[in-house]
């Protein structure tokens, strides 16, 4: 899969090279202003696509955190596609700062995967759960235990990029995907889960243990 020992993502060099482009065009005509504008859009943009080396945890069971951010909730929801019945559900916003490479919580087996095209409304609100562009994918961890990991497009974000397809296997924090420009990724806990964080907590793709599985 993409993005898996390069220190930026591979989606973020068109920008790079537009913005790149743009700015050596106005240095060259003498536009300081705008040139120096663009320069930093230039190396914001590498900054925002920067896809860092993790500390994967070895410990059994564990589930990590798939993205950087903040814990925004945790609590019990009824989810409909695939369990249908009450379970744990994990949200963690990322703002336009955090690393956006997303990365797997458990090792295991994709069974389905879903894509909705939805709206835009800001990742941090409940109603973006159910209404906002997602991609999402159930995993069959080692265990034969499933859960669920749906991506979420935020208010500015027009682009979730997944991976793998359904039959591939993903390894405990290995890359699987991102988002652009600010987004939100929910993790639906099957039955019988230790949740193992709060609301208010940051959280670290990859290394970050959001909980376990039994």
């Amino acid at each position: 899969m993409r993005n898996q020992n390069q220190p930026v993502a591979s989606e973020g060099y068109p920008f790079i090279a537009l913005f790149a482009f743009v700015t050596l065009v106005f240095a060259l005509l003498d536009w300081d202003l705008p040139a120096f504008v663009l320069l930093c859009l230039t190396l914001f943009t590498v900054y925002f696509f920067r896809n860092p080396e993790r500390i994967i945890p070895g410990e059994e069971g564990a589930v990590l955190s798939p993205a950087d951010g903040k814990v925004i909730f945790v609590g019990k929801v009824m989810e409909e596609r695939y369990f249908k019945e009450e379970v744990d559900k994990v949200s963690i916003f990322m703002s336009v700062f955090n690393v956006h490479v997303n990365r797997a919580p458990c090792s295991g087996k994709i069974l389905d995967m879903f894509y909705n095209k939805g709206e835009f409304f800001n990742a941090s609100l409940d109603k973006a759960s159910l209404q906002n562009e997602q991609a999402g994918m159930l995993i069959e961890a080692e265990g034969g235990q499933r859960l669920l990991c749906v991506q979420i497009a935020g208010l500015i974000a027009r682009r979730i990029v997944t991976y793998p397809v359904i039959g591939d296997m993903l390894e405990r924090g290995m890359r699987y995907g991102l988002i652009r420009f600010g987004s939100r990724v929910d993790i639906y806990f099957p039955p019988g889960s230790e949740i193992r964080i709060g609301v208010g907590d940051r959280t670290v793709a990859g290394e970050s243990i959001l909980g376990s599985l039994r």
